[in-house]
């Protein structure tokens, strides 16, 4: 088979080849998988790094995300069990991880569901409880990870502030259906949002970003506000002044969805069967911006280790051409 192979850690573009590879054997309780479609993530980026909090032996196969046949059929989509990623014709997943596939979407898009969505929905609903009519504010609204939680933000009846970096994520943002959109490259973003709540602040705040929005984040957040720490996608870990939290009244919520696979793995169904019922009623999709062909999988790996894309790149490794 083909797969996408990282022998050192570095940049993506750098460290990522495309190699003839041994189909992978499943270990005990896991299965072979061939691939449909493989969606980008970010961690996919901090793994060709060695900076990702799991570092697999070398050499390793990124594509931590994926819609698979299984061998008797079953169309899925799961997180593959590393070093056996999803950016190859066939991956390696336990048995136990994988969830049926959405009939409502079509592989790119189902590859594109599972992390970002749960993350989204756990973030939203079990750390921070959105309610119906409060603000939900959305850092990079337009990326991957931000999309997500816009289309479940409106989908529980919240209304969603995006901050976006530029006019074309402005105008994805505002496609998604957020309410209001704020560009942090010519807009105040704390002024922004005190102007679009009349001064209130918003009540949640989702952050995959760090650095600078999680500052603005904390200059903008309502009294019994709460901030979701999800990412440092900007690569700054912020210290955030607990004393502010203090006087200021609100919370910091942080989430690392992996954990619920291993404490409470029967939240995770429970979360996927909601996601495929929204699916199924049109109120989520997965905003898929390209469908990268096979040979474009290490420069879409480096575009979004840049930050350069909006919603999701998804890898086919049934199409062996250029990236369309």
């Amino acid at each position: 088979m083909q797969a996408w192979r990282v022998h050192r850690n570095g940049e993506p573009s750098e460290v990522m080849l495309l190699e003839e590879a041994d189909r992978p054997t499943p270990g005990p309780g896991q299965v072979l998988l061939q691939v449909r479609a493989a969606n980008i993530n970010f961690p996919d980026a901090l793994l060709c790094r060695g900076q990702y909090q799991v570092r697999p032996p070398l050499p390793f196969t990124p594509g931590v995300e994926i819609c698979g046949e299984t061998e008797d059929g079953r169309r899925v989509i799961t997180t593959p069990a590393l070093p056996y990623g999803g950016l190859a014709e066939y991956a390696v997943a336990d048995e136990a991880a994988l969830l049926p596939a959405p009939e409502a979407l079509d592989d790119a898009e189902a590859a594109a569901l599972h992390i970002g969505y749960q993350t989204g929905w756990f973030g939203l609903h079990r750390r921070a409880g959105l309610q119906e009519g409060e603000t939900l504010l959305v850092h990079a609204a337009a990326g991957g990870v931000g999309s997500a939680a816009v289309q479940l933000g409106k989908a529980a009846g919240a209304r969603v502030i995006g901050v976006v970096g530029g006019p074309d994520k402005a105008a994805a943002a505002r496609a998604l259906g957020c309410d209001d959109v704020v560009d942090r490259r010519t807009d105040d973003v704390v002024a922004a949002v005190k102007d679009a709540t009349g001064g209130r602040g918003a009540d949640v705040i989702y952050d995959p970003v760090g650095g600078s929005a999680y500052a603005a984040s904390a200059k903008c957040v309502a009294f019994e506000g709460r901030i979701v720490v999800v990412g440092f996608a900007s690569g700054d870990i912020p210290a955030p002044a607990l004393n502010h939290a203090l006087v200021k009244n609100y919370s910091i919520l942080g989430l690392h969805w992996g954990l619920y696979n291993q404490k409470d793995p029967a939240a995770v169904r429970h979360c996927h069967d909601t996601l495929t019922g929204y699916a199924a009623k049109g109120l989520i999709k997965p905003l898929v911006s390209e469908r990268v062909a096979f040979g474009g999988a290490a420069a879409a790996v480096q575009r979004v280790a840049d930050g350069t894309t909006t919603g999701r790149l998804v890898v086919l490794p049934g199409q062996k051409g250029a990236a369309r």
